[in-house]
């Protein structure tokens, strides 16, 4: 019993060594950072658009119904590019329409719409399609890139090059060189919306008299000019000394 507690207090000893052989080896490290940024013009934006029901010339008799507008909006946006999955009912409302020569008290509709728009220049004709006295109003409701995935991994590539950069600028300034990595850790957070890109010019009819003034200047201005958003990707990582 005696010699098989020796033997493991002798294993135990030896584990221990071993163990702090390796921590004496691991304290012979750097640990840095890396930083990658780049700008990128978002290619695709969701398009918030509202539609109501309006009376034509005020006559409660001629109501333009949603369903007529949205059969128009539907039938642009297929038109130019946009796919069936990517057109949808994001909100209903209702409003009065009070008529006081009429005592109408009718409630008319409002729907809100998104729409993912990959192709910028065609938003004016799209838009040309849809009744100007129907268009509630517009919003653009967030931005992406169809080629996301590349450039997050382009910037993380970067960053981690970045860090053992300014590992090998410290190694050197002790006499050390760098070897290989213990740890990386990425505390990236790419979110496309947490710097809204504004529209340089945004503007809509929104009424029958600036439908009649868009008319005669060209139809309903949506003229969009996306500016560019920087995107930072921050890394830290711990290199060994040799």
């Amino acid at each position: 019993m005696k010699k098989l507690l020796s033997i493991l207090a002798l294993i135990a000893l030896v584990v221990t060594a071993q163990a702090q052989n390796v921590s004496m080896e691991n304290s012979r490290r750097v640990a840095t950072r890396g930083v990658a940024e780049k700008e990128v013009t978002p290619d695709i934006i969701y398009l918030s658009i509202s539609l109501k029901e309006y009376y034509q010339d005020g006559n409660n008799k001629k109501k333009v119904a949603i369903e007529t507008l949205e059969k128009q909006l539907h039938d642009a946006a297929m038109k130019y590019g946009v796919k069936k999955e990517d057109f949808t009912i994001q909100n209903i409302y209702s409003y009065n329409a009070e008529n006081r020569k009429k005592k109408n008290n009718e409630l008319l509709q409002s729907r809100q719409y998104r729409l993912k728009v990959t192709d910028l220049k065609n938003l004016n004709p799209m838009i040309d399609d849809v009744d100007a006295q129907g268009l509630q109003s517009t919003s653009i409701s967030g931005y992406d890139h169809s080629q996301k995935k590349a450039i997050e991994k382009e910037l993380k590539t970067a960053a981690v090059k970045d860090a053992r950069i300014n590992a090998e600028i410290l190694a050197a300034a002790d006499g050390e060189t760098v070897g290989k990595s213990l740890m990386i850790n990425d505390n990236s957070s790419f979110s496309w919306n947490d710097v809204m890109p504004q529209p340089r010019a945004y503007s809509m009819a929104m009424s029958k008299t600036n439908s009649m003034e868009s008319d005669a200047s060209g139809g309903n201005n949506l003229d969009i000019d996306i500016r560019p958003i920087k995107l930072s990707c921050n890394i830290e990582a711990v290199f060994e000394l040799k």
